[in-house]
């Protein structure tokens, strides 16, 4: 269903917005709200919070990738492409794959240990400190007592810096996409 026809303004004003919305999103999880809820909330309510606001920024971020592919790759049919419009197909497939992985994966182990642990931190009388370093020394003591937590701890550990490796991997497909949107605007 490819087309070697000049995309619209509609369809161009859509990538964009999709684009651009995935790169705010991004941006705005990543770096801002997760640093700000850090410093301001206690580690259960962040824990809330973020197990209810990733896997939607997770999903909503898949579906924008997914759009965004399939509207370049329907208006850019594969036996006319050059080499850059080959590399920026890639790059949103790429971009595709590891958010959906995310998404449905790595975003939802995270969620579902991180549960489990609020329930033993509970038990014990913790979690109410505001940021995720303060009180090290108790959380350290209960990964040395209870082997469960231990366990889910470490398990927690690996799926975070899985996702955030991720996370960053579209970061970086996204930008390069701006970057490549903005090299071909005739104007500004």
């Amino acid at each position: 269903m490819s087309t070697d026809q000049e995309p619209t303004f509609s369809v161009k004003m859509l990538q964009l917005l999709l684009l651009s919305t995935y790169w705010g999103m991004q941006i705005w999880v990543t770096f801002i709200s997760s640093f700000v809820m850090d410093n301001h909330l206690n580690r259960h309510t962040y824990g809330f919070i973020q197990s209810r606001l990733v896997p939607f920024y997770l999903h909503l971020g898949s579906a924008c990738a997914f759009f965004n592919l399939t509207i370049y790759a329907v208006y850019h049919p594969s036996d006319m492409l050059d080499d850059r419009e080959a590399f920026q197909i890639f790059i949103f497939f790429v971009s595709v794959t590891v958010a959906a992985v995310n998404a449905q994966w790595f975003g939802q182990m995270t969620s579902e240990i991180m549960a489990d642990m609020h329930l033993i931190e509970q038990a014990c009388g913790l979690g109410q400190d505001i940021g995720l370093s303060s009180n090290r020394e108790a959380y350290a003591k209960l990964c040395e007592t209870d082997v469960k937590y231990r366990h889910l701890s470490s398990r927690l550990w690996l799926y975070r810096l899985l996702s955030s490796l991720c996370n960053l991997c579209c970061i970086g497909c996204n930008f390069y996409s701006l970057c490549y949107m903005a090299e071909n605007l005739s104007t500004l």
